[in-house]
């Protein structure tokens, strides 16, 4: 009796398991189109549905990737994204995108992770030094340099990075297994929060000068 407890509490576990994995619930109808008003409406994963009847094309489609961006930054990149918040139809539906362009040598998408989502990349033009870090403790780096026609994986939730080593722009698609992936970009987030960390964890955390870290703290605020 006890072997058929645990066998049953192991495949509990397991299920549990691949449950959580997910990364965003599966849908359990056709579609379901984010709306902001709430009359009549349903709150399914984050957002209130539209009555599908009143669904249209409109719901689910986005024009204008094919246009270049302006990449005149501090970062030398500017990234669309193409997530529920622009395409309300992807709401329940688990994927999303985002387009990237990249100033010549020099355009970076910083250090960064997406901690509802795995990425994959495109290489559409030019040539990107692209990598991930693994979890602590070994924090191995897997780096590739990307051309044209090119694909790169980066596994869920782990820090990333994508660089223009090339002397011409450089393009790439993102595709992302969440409608609302989310990012954390690593800078901004340690040294430009609100309000700022205490120095003294920086300065410790870091093993930076704490004048270091108030002027990195000046620059990202």
């Amino acid at each position: 009796m006890k072997a058929v407890h645990f066998l049953v509490a192991s495949v509990f576990l397991a299920l549990a398991s691949s449950l959580a994995s997910a990364s965003d619930p599966s849908p359990l109808q056709d579609f379901c189109v984010a709306i902001n008003d709430t009359k009549n409406a349903v709150f399914v994963n984050g957002k209130f549905c539209k009555d599908p009847k009143l669904a249209t094309p409109n719901d689910f489609f986005f024009s204008g990737l094919n246009n270049p961006r302006n990449t005149e930054n501090q970062v030398g990149s500017t990234v669309t994204p193409v997530n529920v918040a622009q395409i309300p139809g992807l709401n329940t539906l688990g994927i999303s995108l985002a387009h990237v362009d990249f100033a010549p040598y020099g355009g970076l998408t910083p250090p960064h992770t997406h901690p509802r989502a795995t990425e994959i990349v495109l290489v559409q033009e030019g040539t990107l030094h692209a990598g991930f870090v693994t979890s602590n403790p070994e924090n191995k780096l897997f780096t590739k340099v990307l051309n044209k026609g090119d694909v790169f994986v980066f596994p869920v939730g782990l820090i990333h990075f994508q660089f223009n080593i090339g002397k011409t722009k450089a393009v790439a698609t993102v595709a992302l297994t969440s409608q609302n992936p989310g990012i954390i970009t690593i800078a901004n987030t340690v040294f430009g929060s609100n309000p700022a960390i205490n120095p003294d964890v920086l300065s410790k955390a870091f093993q930076l000068d704490q004048n270091v870290v108030k002027s990195l703290q000046k620059l990202f605020s």
